[in-house]
């Protein structure tokens, strides 16, 4: 056979020879194609010396084999170059290699692109007048993508993404479509799991190429742990498939999602561990349930709020209490909104990330990059930093990890009016960031947060409630009516879980029940309610602090409430015809005042905050004639609002903290603090 095959190259080769002698005017190349089709390989060329230098860029990610840039030596011609091109090419032919030059290189240095095989670099390296040859690589632009600069505290150091660490030691469990495993961003940082629980594509026409299947998914696992687009880019990845290449799933393949992701966990444990879930469908009791079931498990389950321009509380797992739920909002820090889709808002919505113009991984090549928007690329954006706090404290709880995400995050950014009237309260004002690099916040830090409970009905005494999640201590609860109505509030305890219970005043159009809820030194309170009507309710134990006070009236009306009292005797005023209740908590080392502000002038609002270093753990109203509308947290300022014209009123926050054990002078700090 090979007998064979050298007789019909040796005929080939001869027809070569011969059009080539039978033409008296063939070319240079003819003649140099001739030369080569005779000449021995074994012996050297005559005017070639040492082979030339090869090179390839440090980064694995960034080369570009089969592209390479050849460098003539110094003082070579162009005519030397294009025939030093020609030469390739033939030697190429001769082995049955092609190749394509595609560029020429003439001003700061003499040389050619060639795409080929690398089985034809020896051949090139050999050539003449060649000093070395580079193999191509990508060159990207130094400016930090918008959202990776909106999330980083650290401003110093321009155009360096420079997260605190690099989330290596927690793992990602990302429920959504297949993943373009070679992509450049995310190559060797996810495994595809063997669970696959999609539904058939609409329609009889769908084309299920790969970068139509792996679309969704790629990109959100850049924006988790993409080489240059990711957040925690040390983070890795474990694929789940539950979305089809249309990007819909079923609730029921979202189930089996997440008993499959138990079951692996139970064999194989890991943690910190975050279960990443970027997809939203309608209200799911089951969905919610077991999403509640896996933060029990020990995972912190993180969840799109919804791209529906609407309240996410009506979908799931965004309303579920136990997720983390997240919205979108876009460079201006304003909620994301095309048209007629948009993120969800109102209370299920824990915090917003960005979510607009998104660049990271495209599954169209492994080197593409596309941008992409929506609920899905910012609950990436948190599991990233959420990634980043655990592994700074692997310990923390998903209450832990949520009061962290709140604390760094940014305040008062959204424009309130960007939201719908009926949300603007209860929709929270946070935008997530990175931790500061010079954040003291240490792991056993006193951490509040307020949850707002939907509103009530209308009914007289119709009733609000708020919970805190599991691993968070309730605080302090307070009401607060938009018209002004309300019969005040109580804390009770059903089932061994503590409620803040609104009540709806007489004909008032409802009240909302806000919890202060808080993580930190394991603190542990109780609810104590005044022996009867007008009297104080105290907190009875030396070592409990009173955090916060309630109010509630029988009569349906609550028009005002007494300064709370702390010091040597820590209880809740009550005025005639009033219960009052006190939320006493103990902790070591915990210390609590009261800081107080009078409004001015016809000012309808009234706030005041505590100092840095302590946390708002209570928030009441104090009326020195005005009407109340209640009071409520807004992060670590205590918001009053009133109505009645050029009366007044103040803004009255218990702010408490762990003393530092390095600042012994602090033991005796427990006096009232007034506002300066």
């Amino acid at each position: 056979m090979r007998g064979v095959v050298t007789a019909c190259c040796l005929s080939v080769l001869l027809c070569l020879v011969a059009v080539v002698e039978g033409d008296e005017d063939y070319t240079e190349d003819e003649e140099m194609i001739l030369s080569l089709i005779l000449q021995d390989d074994s012996q050297p060329e005559a005017d070639s010396g040492p082979s030339a230098q090869f090179y390839r860029c440090t980064k694995d990610a960034w080369r570009m084999p089969g592209q390479y840039i050849v460098v003539m030596r110094n003082g070579t011609h162009v005519n030397q170059v294009e025939r030093t091109a020609r030469r390739l090419r033939a030697k190429a032919a001769k082995r049955g290699y092609l190749i394509e030059i595609t560029h020429s290189y003439s001003g700061v240095f003499n040389g050619f692109l060639v795409k080929m095989s690398s089985d034809v670099l020896h051949m090139a390296v050999k050539l003449p007048h060649v000093e070395y040859i580079e193999e191509d690589s990508s060159i990207f632009a130094q400016s930090i993508p918008w959202n990776l600069e909106r999330i980083t505290q650290n401003k110093h150091e321009t155009g360096k993404y420079s997260p605190p660490n690099d989330g290596a030691q927690v793992g990602v469990f990302l429920m959504d479509t297949s993943v373009h495993l070679s992509h450049r961003e995310i190559e060797g940082k996810v495994m595809v799991t063997d669970f696959n629980s999609v539904p058939e594509e609409d329609g009889v026409r769908v084309h299920r190429q790969a970068s139509q299947c792996d679309s969704h998914g790629t990109h959100i696992a850049g924006v988790v742990s993409g080489r240059d687009s990711g957040v925690a880019q040390g983070t890795s990845l474990n694929s789940v498939r539950v979305l089809n290449c249309q990007g819909k799933g079923t609730v029921s393949g979202a189930l089996a999602g997440l008993e499959y992701i138990q079951s692996s966990l139970t064999a194989q444990p890991i943690s910190p561990v975050i279960l990443l879930l970027p997809f939203a469908g309608g209200f799911s009791r089951t969905l919610n349930t077991a999403c509640r079931k896996m933060v029990e498990f020990g995972a912190i389950v993180i969840a799109a709020a919804g791209n529906y321009k609407d309240d996410a509380c009506l979908y799931s797992p965004a309303s579920e209490p136990e997720v983390i739920t997240v919205g979108a909002v876009n460079f201006a820090d304003q909620p994301v909104t095309t048209g007629t889709t948009g993120t969800n808002v109102g209370r299920c919505v824990d915090v917003f990330a960005p979510g607009d113009d998104i660049i990271s991984a495209s599954s169209d090549c492994p080197t593409c990059f596309t941008t992409k928007s929506g609920t899905s690329q910012a609950v990436a954006h948190v599991a990233g930093i959420a990634a980043v706090l655990l592994n700074l404290n692997p310990n923390s709880s998903s209450a832990e990890v949520l009061q962290q995400l709140l604390y760094h995050s940014v305040k008062k950014v959204m424009n309130p009016e960007s939201l719908p009237q009926n949300h603007r309260l209860t929709t929270p004002n946070m935008v997530v960031a990175l931790p500061d690099p010079t954040s003291t916040l240490t792991e056993e830090a006193l951490l509040c947060r307020s949850v707002w409970s939907e509103r009530s009905g209308v009914m007289g005494f119709a009733t609000a409630v708020a919970h805190c999640r599991h691993g968070e201590e309730m605080m302090s609860c307070s009401s607060f009516s938009l018209k002004g109505v309300r019969a005040g509030e109580r804390m009770e305890e059903r089932d061994g879980k503590k409620e803040c219970v609104a009540v709806n005043g007489n004909g008032g159009q409802g009240v909302y029940a806000v919890a202060r809820c808080c993580t930190g030194h394991n603190a542990q309170c109780q609810m104590l309610e005044s022996p009867q009507k007008g009297v104080h309710a105290e907190c009875l134990n030396a070592d409990h602090q009173l955090t916060g006070c309630s109010f509630f009236s029988s009569s349906g009306d609550v028009l005002d409430s007494d300064r709370p009292l702390h010091g040597s005797r820590r209880s809740c005023p009550a005025r005639r015809g009033v219960m009052s209740y006190a939320s006493c908590c103990h902790a070591p080392s915990m210390e609590c005042h009261v800081k107080e502000h009078d409004s001015t002038g016809l000012n309808e609002q009234v706030e005041v905050s505590c100092h840095d270093s302590w946390t708002l753990t209570g928030c009441q109203a104090l009326s020195r004639g005005s009407f109340i509308h209640g009071a409520y947290s807004l992060g670590n300022t205590c918001v009053v609002v009133t109505s009645g014209g050029g009366r007044s009123a103040a803004a009255i926050a218990t702010c408490c903290r762990h003393r530092p054990l390095q600042r012994p002078d602090d033991i005796t700090t427990t006096e009232d603090i007034p506002d300066v």
